[in-house]
Formats: structure tokens, C-alpha cells, sequence
């Protein structure tokens, strides 16, 4: 699976109210359900959870990649959000965290687990990408950066 094909427009959010890392793992977890039904929110929470509770996947300058695996998922699929107010993520560099790309991938998904994970963070690694996504205006500036990111990320590879 390719990174641009990982989000849809219904599972970004630009714009989202969460106060603590569990709040915002729910609400991701509801954005992977109200979009793609088959995927139940609690399970999908569950995986994000038991993930974190492992260590904090934010990753530094103000970006978390929360993932985790679940049973019955046919093909990894993201979500990305804004916070509206940055939250405490437990950071490796201890600040708080307001661009958020979580991963859900099928159970035995390993390497491709991995290779997307680098793909993001490589994303998320440049600060001109940070800042772009930060000052867009709407949802669909943000959804269109990230797949044409992501679409000339691949060509390139």
C-alpha cells in the first residue's frame, strides 16, 4: 500500500478538540468508524491504546504517530488531525503535540507496518511540511498537501 492511499477526506480533521492523549485516541478511533463502518471504534482504541501504553509514539516537534494492529483489517488506513489546542503527548522532546497520523494496519502486517511508519515520519521530519499543514486555511488544503506529498514521496522512492 502506497502512503497516499492510506487517508480519505472523511478521516482528517482539521480542527479537533482533545484535552488528553486518551480523549484523542478516541476521537481518531470514531473517524477510522464513521468512515470506514467495518472498523469499530472500541477495538480500534483499544489497538491505539495498548500501543501507547508500550511508549509514547510522539515523536517530537509537536507530532505523534499513534498505531497500533487489528484483527479483520484488510489494508492498513490512516487518519490525520490538527489539534485545535496542542496537547502533552509525552513527546521524546517532551513538547506538546498538534499534528496527529494514525495508522491502523491488518494484524500481520509487518514490514509494510514499518515502511509506512518511515514514510510518515519522514513526512512529518521536515519543518516546511509542519508549518504548511499548520497554516492551511481549510480540511481539504490539508487533505490535498498530505496525498500530494505522499503521491510524489512514492514516485520518487
Amino acid at each position: 500500500m502506497q502512503l497516499h492511499e492510506l487517508l480519505s477526506e472523511k478521516r482528517v480533521d482539521c480542527a479537533i478538540h482533545a484535552g488528553s492523549k486518551k480523549r484523542l485516541l478516541e476521537k481518531l478511533s470514531v473517524l477510522f468508524h464513521e468512515d470506514v463502518p467495518e472498523v469499530d471504534s472500541q477495538a480500534a482504541f483499544q489497538s491505539l491504546f495498548d500501543r501507547e501504553r508500550l511508549g509514547s509514539t510522539g515523536v517530537g516537534n509537536g507530532v505523534a504517530l499513534p498505531h497500533g494492529r487489528m484483527a479483520g483489517l484488510t489494508q492498513a488506513i490512516g487518519a490525520f488531525a490538527i489539534l485545535a489546542e496542542p496537547i502533552d503527548y509525552e513527546a521524546v522532546d517532551n513538547l506538546p503535540v498538534n499534528l496527529v497520523f494514525a495508522l491502523l494496519v491488518p494484524e500481520e502486517a509487518t514490514e509494510e507496518h514499518l515502511q509506512l511508519l518511515a514514510q510518515l515520519a519522514r513526512l512529518f521530519s521536515d519543518k516546511e511540511n509542519r508549518e504548511q499543514l499548520l497554516s492551511a486555511t481549510n480540511c481539504d488544503d490539508v487533505y490535498n498537501f498530505l496525498r500530494t506529498f505522499a503521491s510524489g514521496y512514492q514516485q520518487a522512492s
